[in-house]
């Protein structure tokens, strides 16, 4: 087992995790306010984007295997590297799906978490 550095942009926020566990598990444990819902990598509420290193989230079945390698589902990632990431951030697809969704005072799966 190995432990990688994982730092959050932007808070102040860095935690140790192992690249057997998920970021979000180790965020709970450590009292860190990680937004999450499904925990099954569908929801995308717990999605951040990778400013440096590696993740493998072989269950991340909310992204496109493009979107994957530039953004972590936290409930599904698990570190390869010691990482920087943005939390509450999504991909362009995603985001202009959430700006359709406000502008039309349509319900979004982000809104709802």
């Amino acid at each position: 087992m190995t432990e990688y550095t994982i730092e959050f942009v932007g808070t102040g926020e860095t935690i140790t995790c192992s690249d057997k566990e998920t970021i979000l598990s180790r965020c709970l444990e450590e009292g860190i306010a990680q937004e999450y819902s499904c925990r099954v990598g569908m929801c995308l509420a717990c999605s951040a984007e990778i400013i440096e290193g590696e993740v493998t989230q072989p269950a991340a079945r909310g992204f496109t295997e493009e979107e994957a390698e530039a953004y972590a589902l936290t409930c599904m990632a698990r570190p390869q590297s010691d990482l920087k990431l943005e939390r509450g951030k999504y991909p362009p697809s995603i985001e202009s799906d959430l700006e359709a969704g406000s502008a039309d005072g349509g319900d979004t799966a982000a809104a709802d978490d």
